[in-house]
């Protein structure tokens, strides 16, 4: 074999190497950017999972008289919050 046949043989090779590394690197990829997402998709379930339970804390210590000025500020906010969303809803639905 001749000395340019032997290079052209080698850099074939090497080719083929680094597309099937590449191929890898794309289902690696792909896998990776799956987790990703479902990773998000969960963060965001526990990010209202959180304002849940943390509402349902306030509404339980109202109930119970042991709010602090901070829980009671917090508290007002939600309800007036939640009495904007209504009227809202009211304005659509008279229109």
């Amino acid at each position: 074999m001749s000395v340019m046949e032997e290079h052209i043989k080698r850099v074939n090779t090497k080719i083929q190497q680094l597309l099937k590394q590449y191929q890898s690197l794309q289902k690696i990829n792909t896998q990776l950017s799956d987790e990703v997402k479902m990773l998000k998709a969960s963060h965001e379930t526990d990010l209202i999972r959180t304002t849940q339970l943390e509402q349902q804390v306030i509404i339980l210590r109202s109930a119970a008289g042991q709010m602090s000025d901070s829980d009671k500020k917090s508290f007002e906010k939600i309800i007036n919050q939640y009495v904007r969303e209504i009227d809202k809803c009211i304005g659509l639905l008279s229109e």
